[in-house]
C-alpha cells in the first residue's frame, strides 16, 4: 500500500520536452510503492538548452534520489553522468540516473534489453532472425544494440538522419556480431520490423514504414506508448503479425529502471 505523498517521500523526476504524453509518473510510483519504497516521480518539461541547469538545480535537493530521461534528453544525459554502465558507455545514452555516493549521477539505458525482453514475452525469438529497425535516436540506438547482442543474424537499420544512421551502423558493425547495414521503409525480407521513431504518436502521422509489405511470417514492435496500439501495430495484426507495443515494452523497462533506481 503507498504512503501519501509528504517531506518524508523520496523524490524522482522523468525529464523531457514535451512531458505532458509520459504516463511513466504514475507507474513508475506505483512500482516503487509496490516494493514498499515511499517515492515518487515528477513531471518536468525542461527545453534542451536547460537541461544542465535544470540538473545541478535539483542535485542540490538532498531528497531526489534519481532522474528518468526521455525525449530528447537521453544522449544530452549521458555527458552529465560522472559514471555510467558499459552499456551506456557504448550507446553513448542514458535513460536512467541515480546519485553516486559523492551526490554525482550514475547512468544507465534499458530501452533496448527491455525491448528485447518485452517481445521475447510475446514469444518472439530473435536469435538468428534478420531484422529492420526504423529510428536511430535514443531508444532506437538501444533496440539495434540489444538485438545485436540478443544474436540477430542481421539487422539493418533506417533513419531519415543519414547521419546519426551510419554513425550507428558504423559503430554497432564494429562490434563483429553479425552484419550490420543501412535499411530502408521496405520491410520485405525481414523476420523482425521495430519502429523506434515518435511516428505514429499524432492520428495523422503516416505509416513509419511500408505496411503494405508486412506478411503474417514477421514480428512487428512499436515504441510508442500512446496510442497504447498504433496505426502501425493496428495494420500489422490485421497481417496476422505477432506484435508488441510500447506500453508491453515499458512494462519491462519500469521493472528495471526500479530495480536501478533502488539498489544502494
Amino acid at each position: 500500500m503507498s504512503e501519501p505523498l509528504s517531506g518524508a517521500s523520496r523524490v524522482h523526476f522523468i525529464v523531457g520536452d514535451p512531458i505532458a504524453q509520459v504516463k511513466s509518473p504514475a507507474g513508475v510510483s506505483q512500482a516503487f510503492h509496490a516494493r514498499g519504497h515511499n517515492a515518487y516521480v515528477m513531471p518536468a518539461h525542461v527545453a534542451p538548452a536547460d537541461l544542465a541547469a535544470w540538473l545541478a538545480g535539483v542535485s542540490l535537493a538532498q531528497n531526489v534520489d534519481g532522474i528518468i530521461a526521455t525525449v530528447p534528453h537521453k544522449f544530452a544525459c549521458f555527458d552529465l553522468c560522472a559514471s555510467t554502465s558499459e552499456r551506456a558507455a557504448f550507446l553513448r545514452t542514458v535513460n536512467t540516473l541515480r546519485r553516486n555516493a559523492d551526490g554525482t549521477w550514475h547512468g544507465d539505458m534499458f530501452d533496448g534489453v527491455a525491448f528485447v525482453a518485452a517481445a521475447r514475452d510475446q514469444a518472439c525469438v530473435p536469435e538468428g532472425k534478420i531484422a529492420l529497425l526504423v529510428g536511430a535516436g535514443g531508444a532506437g540506438s538501444a533496440i539495434a544494440h540489444a538485438l545485436v547482442m540478443a544474436g540477430v543474424s542481421h539487422l539493418a537499420i533506417h533513419d531519415e538522419d543519414t547521419t546519426r544512421r551510419t554513425t550507428l551502423v558504423e559503430r554497432l558493425a564494429g562490434l563483429n556480431h553479425c552484419p550490420v547495414t543501412h535499411g530502408s521503409a521496405d520491410p520485405s525480407g525481414f523476420d523482425i520490423v521495430v519502429n523506434a521513431t515518435p511516428v505514429g504518436m499524432k492520428e495523422a502521422d503516416p505509416y513509419p514504414l511500408d505496411v503494405s509489405q508486412l506478411t503474417s511470417a514477421m514480428f512487428v514492435g512499436c515504441v510508442i506508448t500512446a496510442p497504447a496500439v498504433t496505426s502501425l501495430i493496428a495494420a500489422a495484426r490485421a497481417k496476422g503479425c505477432a506484435t508488441v507495443t510500447g506500453t508491453q515494452m515499458f512494462g519491462r523497462v519500469r521493472d528495471l529502471m526500479v530495480d536501478f533506481l533502488l539498489k544502494a
